[in-house]
């Protein structure tokens, strides 16, 4: 597969809720560059780390994909449900996708508008 169809399969996997985790390397790096910066390696520990994140995706957008090579640079727009109710956050999302699988995926975010 092609790094733009393993990023666009992840995230019609994403909007269905279903099978987004098969597209993950297992040994996927996973950086979030929101203050103070987060550092996840492995499938598994990602998975368990963003659980909560990915319960609250009530939808999202991609309103911009750019691919060369085996990376790719993806701007999104999520629509999360909080505690106080739902809110929208931007993200810029740099993957890189080896052997058909996301190696790594670096998230880049303004983390005012999240409950605390």
């Amino acid at each position: 597969m092609s790094t733009r169809t393993v990023i666009e399969s992840y995230f019609k996997a994403l909007e269905g809720k279903t099978g987004w985790e098969a597209l993950l390397a297992d040994k996927v790096a996973f950086t979030s560059f929101a203050s103070p910066n987060r550092t996840i390696a492995g499938k598994q520990a990602y998975i368990e780390a963003t659980k909560r994140f990915y319960s609250t995706i009530q939808s999202f957008e991609v309103r911009g994909l750019i691919v060369e090579g085996a990376k790719a640079c993806a701007q999104t727009r999520y629509q999360l449900k909080g505690p106080a109710g739902p809110f929208e956050s931007d993200v810029a999302e740099i993957f890189t996708v080896r052997d058909d699988r996301i190696a790594t995926l670096g998230i880049y975010f303004d983390s005012a508008p999240f409950p605390k």
